[in-house]
């Protein structure tokens, strides 16, 4: 039912009021803004219901600090819900006209948040009516828990409607057509602009999916769930992205339908002195993709003329990656100290690439390893699309991981063929990637999520049943534009500088072994009848300590 159903029933009775002292007066489908003080209890007031409505249900939120709405004065176990987005249902008895709860700050201090009640009529369902895990008796609220890898929302099952002063419908004696085992579920998700976190931002987001015709206009359904289903949905976490998850319950006989109340998560803390979400980011992740965003531009548009400097960024990432990986499932180290060792690693291996180029000039096994860097991007890039949401790849690890490795692996096969081309794309694309993840670390992009979803899936078990989906915003845009104009002007600026030059500079240890080889069969060459090395640094040092006398006398020039 749309937040206006009822609303024409009361405008002609009564308008919107203010908060006055403690009690605050609601028009159904109406938001009002509500301001709690510290121990105080303010009345939330409904007046002059229709008799058409059978329920209603009260919703509130906040931001970040929690609040209490209960339906007594004083709070207490399966009367009340404490919560940032919280919720109560109350099933209305005939002749019931009006209707009050309570909200209360629990934590002390001063708690603003905004409100709405929506009327429901005697056929839609009864969100939560059917719970059997939670505290409330009939708990419309969706419940939501977060961690870095995953968001995961749960709700209760809700139960067919039913006319004021009737008994309700039993939750589980069948699983006839005629029980609530008919209804369904639609999973909607919703985000908020990037990179706010301002409460004007959150409260106008709820408005605009507080009920099912908001919820169906802005939002976006994710999945559908049957009764026979767990009521549980798994999401990726996107920190510092404000989303709003809800749930609609829906009656395919009666075509009718009720929403639950929507619950927010940035995936971070407000209240937390690190890494909360107005300080989002580690400096020594900061730090790290700074640098490599730098490196990036480098190897963009000077990769393959600085074939030692490109080598050395690509071993360095590719040994860096796996072992964060590594170290992070194995170990319980810090993130810092994973991120250090991690870095200390990826130098090692960036000098050891360099030096088996150095000293075997093997050109194409290097370019195996270029190519499995290119492959990896463009395999999270095609997985980061909704075709990553499938329900092969949610269902199954193995299909993933086989169809991500062919991916990769098919890449390098076009090096074999054409290794200069190739190893110039990767240059500008790898390398305009990496000044895309050095502007996340300062300003959220949901590019990064296309590496950072593939290391979450390495680093949890189950995200695999995880919804990937980001949204994508005029900052996304803006980054997809740079990181083609990167791509392109690096590829096109590299192919027309190379064009004349040989394909890969030689490796400088067999050019080392060829010159020794020309020198000592070289007669005419001065060096081939220098003294050996030993000799020359004898001499070196007696001159260094021994002064030599001047031959011949000093006599002016004849003219």
């Amino acid at each position: 039912m749309s937040r206006w159903t009822w609303c024409p029933l009361l405008l002609l009775l009564c308008e919107v009021q203010a908060q006055i002292e403690n009690r605050v007066i609601f028009l159904p489908g109406t938001f009002q803004n509500v301001s709690i003080s510290e121990n105080e209890t303010v009345q939330v007031v409904v007046s002059r219901i229709p008799p058409e409505v059978a329920f209603v249900t009260v919703q509130f939120h906040t931001q970040h600090r929690n609040a209490t709405l209960s339906y007594t004065r004083m709070p207490g176990l399966g009367l009340s819900l404490t919560a940032v987005d919280s919720g109560l249902l109350s099933a209305l008895q005939p002749g019931q006209v009006s209707l009050s709860l309570f909200l209360s700050s629990p934590e002390g201090g001063i708690v603003a948040g905004t409100g709405v009640i929506l009327p429901y009529a005697s056929t839609d369902p009864l969100p939560g009516a059917c719970n059997t895990e939670f505290d409330l008796d009939v708990n419309p609220n969706v419940y939501l828990h977060y961690n870095l890898y995953e968001t995961q929302i749960r709700f209760a099952a809700a139960n067919l409607g039913y006319d004021r002063g009737a008994a309700p419908p039993a939750c589980d004696e069948s699983s006839e057509v005629n029980t609530r085992w008919r209804l369904q579920y639609d999973v909607y998700q919703y985000f908020l602009p990037e990179n706010d976190l301002s409460e004007r931002s959150l409260f106008s987001g709820v408005q605009a999916v507080a009920d099912i015709q908001g919820l169906r206009e802005n939002g976006r359904r994710v999945m559908t769930l049957l009764s026979s289903d767990l009521s549980l949905a798994v999401f990726n976490s996107l920190p510092g992205q404000g989303v709003i998850y809800s749930v609609i319950a829906r009656d395919p006989l009666l075509n009718t339908s009720a929403s639950y109340v929507p619950v927010h998560t940035y995936a971070c803390s407000f209240v937390s002195t690190l890494d909360g979400c107005q300080t989002l980011g580690k400096i020594s992740t900061k730090l790290l993709f700074s640098i490599a965003g730098l490196a990036g531009l480098f190897v963009c548009f000077f990769g393959h003329r600085f074939f030692k400097c490109e080598l050395f960024c690509m071993g360095f990432s590719f040994a860096m990656f796996f072992l964060f990986v590594l170290v992070t499932r194995t170990t319980g180290l810090d993130y810092d100290i994973c991120l250090a060792v991690s870095a200390v690693v990826g130098v090692v291996g960036g000098v050891l690439l360099v030096m088996s180029w150095w000293r075997f000039g093997s050109v194409m096994a290097c370019i195996v390893v270029v190519g499995l860097m290119l492959g990896f991007l463009i395999a999270s890039t095609v997985l980061f699309t909704p075709l990553g949401d499938l329900d092969v790849f949610r269902r199954s690890d193995a299909v993933f991981w086989v169809t991500f490795c062919c991916m990769m692996i098919l890449v390098p096969l076009f090096f074999v063929r054409w290794p200069r081309e190739g190893n110039i794309i990767t240059c500008g694309v790898v390398g305009g990637y990496a000044v895309v993840l050095a502007v996340n670390a300062y300003v959220y992009t949901s590019l990064s999520y296309i590496s950072l979803n593939i290391l979450k899936r390495f680093l949890n078990n189950n995200f695999s049943g995880v919804f990937t989906d980001v949204p994508f915003q005029a900052i996304d845009y803006v980054m997809i534009t740079v990181w083609v104009v990167l791509g392109v002007c690096g590829v096109v600026l590299q192919l027309y500088r190379e064009r004349s030059r040989p394909f890969f500079p030689p490796s400088p240890y067999l050019m080392w072994l060829q010159e020794r080889e020309r020198r000592k069969t070289n007669v005419l060459d001065p060096s081939h009848h220098a003294p050996p090395l030993p000799n020359r640094l004898l001499a070196r040092a007696r001159q260094l300590t021994k002064r030599n006398e001047p031959a011949g006398e000093h006599t002016p020039l004849l003219l």
